[in-house]
């Protein structure tokens, strides 16, 4: 079993889906929603682009952020991160854990199938793990700026999640309108 952080949380929510489905607004929402005295918000890639900058003399706070910087950056992130995992499938789940320090952590980019393992082995039945997925058309993806990139879209960071059934929620966000009942059930998934 991975070693477990010092702050075992209550609940751990892991939230994946492609680029531009709404996890990141989701996540900010439901965060909203359930106060920052119970929750906070953990990302995967936090570590790897915080590394990245140092190494390459980046600007961290715009690689951490959703715009152009980032995406030109993003191939060779998954790249050198790849690389990373083949040594160690945890090594950035463990770093970005170490900051858990409320009872709902909410894990915004769950991208691989061993980033479901790795919160499974290290946190196992102390604390309650859901999964959700959030889906949208690849339409509606691109009216929120997604555009295909071969080597980011069609590698392991994008797809090794896609044939998992394993979720306990399956949310389709596409509709602005809809998002007060998606965080519903966001919320009453995490209370139960």
């Amino acid at each position: 079993m991975a070693n477990v952080p010092d702050g075992v949380p209550r609940v751990l929510l892991l939230l994946s889906g492609k680029r531009k489905c709404g996890k990141d607004f989701l996540a900010d929402a439901l965060l909203q929603r359930l106060g920052t005295d119970r929750a906070q918000i953990v990302r995967i890639s936090e570590p790897i682009k915080r590394h990245w900058a140092e190494a390459m003399g980046l600007d961290l706070a715009a690689l951490l952020g959703d715009g152009a910087y980032k995406e030109r950056y993003r191939r060779q992130m998954i790249e050198w991160s790849d690389g990373r995992r083949q040594e160690d499938y945890g090594v950035f789940c463990r770093a970005a854990c170490t900051t858990i320090d409320r009872p709902i952590c909410i894990v915004s980019d769950v991208r691989r199938q061993t980033d479901v393992r790795y919160f499974r082995e290290a946190y196992g039945p102390e604390t309650r793990l859901r999964t959700v997925r959030i889906e949208a058309s690849e339409q509606v993806r691109h009216g929120r700026g997604w555009q295909f990139q071969a080597g980011v879209d069609d590698v392991q960071s994008e797809c090794d999640l896609d044939g998992y059934a394993e979720w306990d929620l399956v949310l389709t966000n596409e509709r602005p309108d809809g998002v007060g009942e998606l965080l519903d059930r966001l919320v009453q998934l995490v209370e139960c």
